[in-house]
């Protein structure tokens, strides 16, 4: 039982719990937003759903659907969140200056130079 609950108490497992739950209602959000979207879209080409287009009997019409409906959400992802998460993320943790990196021979060199210099008599 003891094991079980270590395995429950985990960090690592509520953390995952909780971007669950939270990805869940973010992507009722963003299914929402695409759906205004797709209305405009629909709206702009007096169709708002493709699926009925059928040439020769095949499906295309429900890809299109699919495929615009995907750029869309990949639109709204990227400039809703990723944009200003990436902005925000600048803005309240600069990037650190990268330390200089140091070649490991011109250390080297510099200790044997400096033990020669600290023998007596040259």
């Amino acid at each position: 039982m003891q094991g079980f609950k270590d395995f429950v108490m985990r960090g690592n497992l509520v953390e995952l719990a909780v971007a669950f739950v939270i990805a869940g209602a973010f992507g009722k959000v963003v299914e929402a937003m695409v759906d205004v979207i797709m209305g405009i879209v629909g709206k702009a080409g007096d169709q708002p759903d493709f699926s009925a287009w059928k040439p020769a009997d095949l499906p295309i019409g429900a890809f299109i659907t699919a495929l615009v409906a995907f750029l869309i959400l990949a639109a709204v992802v990227y400039f809703f969140v990723v944009k200003p998460y990436e902005a925000a993320k600048a803005r309240l943790f600069p990037d650190e200056p990268e330390a200089e990196t140091v070649d490991p021979n011109t250390e080297l060199l510099k200790e044997i130079r400096d033990s020669l210099r600290a023998r007596p008599g040259l």
